[in-house]
């Protein structure tokens, strides 16, 4: 993941890109840089670490120009280092900036150097400068030779392209990788994210897989995937200048559960390519430490540790090697033994939480390879792992987390998907899971129409002061997870257990006062559930049910029942986890309780 913003105006362009990557810093802090055109030369600067250092060499360095481009780096190919940063060059006429992945690159650099050209880093993208200036050497524009480069290509790509020959011409294509047009008048924009842009334009166009443009001072062009001309909807940005305002609701977390579509798109967005999972999206050490795992050792707190447990299941069921969960707490304070071929796997929604820090700084020694799934890139976690993938969530400014929790399950996904690779899950089923994780975005936009149901729901909690949560498989920790949101943010006492586990004990809890809260997809455990919501009926005890499609369970007295649309098997644990956030939102704010900021709680637990 990396961050490119360009400009092409009649005023200096450096101070807009420099802001603009400040504002890209969250998709990646390796390395940045940028590069500016004036007077028919490019001048270039480029820094290891964060903006700041290419910040300080551009005061010492300053470049001028109307027409640019610049990148703040996440690597995936290549050492963190300033000869791999970007941008790209070939020769001294021809810059470029990419995010995201070629998969081809090492047959095309193969292909390039038997043509004469000379590599200088070790990453992917230099392919694409020395392919455009094969190109345009023949005798193409800069926008024909994108057309002809982009075909070359394999993966998941956003490029912005500048030439000394035509320092009035910004060129830019993707596929796969987010990339946004700033319109305004007199100058225009890249960026790989609206927000980068927002001191200088409000209006934007969004290109779609295949598009190449070609941005002048008063124009933008558009070509779609064959090269017809089309018009891009111009759209302007209703929603202020950073994410963590609240803009038209009540509380952040109501924001943050509704922000979970589009989250959902931009952990996918750049790691899939035509149907298949880009591995390389993990880190440039991906591959081969992957290839060694025979088994999984997941360590997280709280929410992420319910995240966890879910990967378990999909873990060993997909990939047929053990997994492991456990509390980082208690890892870390344990004789641990582990077998050879363990992969450490972290997740943390800060990456600064204390106890799982502290584990895997115990414990990398002792394993072959370590991975944090993680939303901050500069944290701590992420700084001393070997692999890192990021939940690109944005922030999270209220306590409970609840994108981030949901993120967190998708980039775990696409982990048992690299790992099954080597184990035997086929192309097939890799194509299917991820075309049934392609509709997440529209099946969440559809579970949050159930919102005004779940209010009224919420209002015959108000007054209750325990609950039980209900689950079974993949479900149970979903349970898990609804059970401490409750507790967190509305102070009820809460508690889950696998259904099956009722008759060992809980059962003895249950009243006409204590509300019980099953999640019940149609899938093969429901029978079994049903049988345990009857333990549940004969005791006086009330349900809460949310339940699958295709099911004869009826709202009647003692049963209050919401039904969730159809839904894939291997989507349940995101899918009702969402209808559990709103549950709990709607109970705490009937009580009165501070929602985004619970009493005793933190949202960075950097302490024991």
């Amino acid at each position: 993941m990396c961050g490119i913003v360009g400009a092409v105006a009649a005023r200096q362009v450096s101070g807009i890109l420099l802001e603009g990557l400040r504002r890209l810093e969250y998709r990646g802090y390796d390395s940045a840089g940028m590069a500016v055109i004036d007077q028919g030369q490019i001048g270039r600067v480029r820094r290891v670490g964060k903006v700041q250092s290419l910040a300080e060499a551009l005061a010492k360095h300053p470049l001028t120009g109307t027409l640019g481009i610049a990148h703040t780096r996440w690597a995936t190919h290549g050492v963190p280092n300033e000869v791999n940063a970007h941008p790209h060059m070939s020769g001294e006429r021809l810059a470029v900036v990419h995010n995201g992945i070629i998969e081809n690159f090492e047959s095309l650099r193969d292909e390039l150097i038997g043509a004469g050209y000379t590599f200088s880093s070790e990453t992917d993208t230099e392919v694409v400068a020395h392919l455009l200036d094969r190109e345009v050497s023949a005798g193409k524009s800069l926008r024909e030779a994108m057309r002809a480069v982009i075909q070359y290509l394999e993966g998941a790509f956003a490029l912005g392209v500048v030439h000394a020959d035509y320092p009035d011409q910004l060129v830019t294509a993707r596929k796969g990788s987010p990339l946004v047009i700033g319109v305004g008048i007199g100058e225009h924009f890249i960026a790989s994210d609206q927000l980068a842009l927002l001191p200088v334009t409000d209006r934007f166009m969004f290109l779609e897989d295949g598009d190449i443009a070609c941005l002048t001072p008063d124009s933008v062009e558009v070509e779609d995937g064959s090269g017809q001309s089309v018009d891009r909807a111009v759209t302007r940005f209703e929603h202020g200048a950073g994410s963590a305002e609240k803009g038209a609701f009540k509380h952040f977390m109501l924001k943050e559960i509704y922000e979970q579509p589009a989250v959902m798109a931009s952990v996918m967005e750049g790691r899939i390519s035509d149907g298949h999972l880009l591995e390389q999206a993990f880190g440039v050490e991906a591959k081969a430490l992957f290839d060694r795992v025979r088994q999984v050792q997941i360590v997280a707190c709280g929410t992420s540790y319910h995240a966890g447990m879910i990967a378990k299941y999909w873990i060993e069921e997909l990939v047929g090697i053990p997994c492991m969960v456990e509390v980082a707490s208690e890892f870390r304070y344990r004789p641990v033994v582990l077998p050879e071929g363990t992969l450490f796997l972290t997740l943390s929604q800060s990456g600064e939480t204390a106890d799982t820090l502290a584990a895997l700084r115990e414990i990398r020694s002792r394993v072959i390879g370590t991975l944090a799934i993680c939303n901050v890139p500069g944290s701590s976690l992420v700084r001393e792992s070997d692999l890192a993938l990021m939940t690109n969530a944005g922030p999270e400014i209220g306590v409970a987390s609840t994108k981030a929790f949901t993120s967190q399950l998708v980039a775990l996904m696409l982990t048992t998907l690299a790992l099954g690779r080597r184990f035997g899950l086929s192309d097939t089923r890799e194509r299917e899971i991820l075309a049934a994780f392609a509709q997440l975005p529209a099946l969440l936009e559809r579970l949050l129409a159930l919102d005004p149901e779940i209010e009224q729901m919420a209002a015959q909690f108000a007054e209750k002061h325990n609950a039980l949560f209900l689950g079974r498989g993949t479900l149970f920790p979903v349970a898990l997870e609804g059970a401490l949101k409750l507790k967190e943010i509305s102070y009820i006492h809460a508690e889950a257990y696998p259904a099956g586990e009722l008759k060992h004990g809980p059962l003895a809890l249950v009243d006409k006062d204590m509300p019980v809260v099953t999640v019940a997809p149609t899938n093969a455990m429901l029978e079994k559930l049903k049988a345990n919501m009857q333990e549940v009926r004969a005791r006086g005890g009330e349900l809460f049910v949310f339940a699958g499609q295709d099911q004869s369970l009826r709202d009647e007295p003692g049963i209050n029942l919401i039904r969730l649309p159809s839904i894939p098997i291997i989507l349940e644990p995101i899918a009702y986890t969402l209808p559990l956030q709103l549950l709990s939102y709607h109970v705490a704010v009937l009580k009165g309780t501070d929602v985004d900021q619970p009493r005793n709680l933190a949202k960075s637990v950097t302490v024991e």
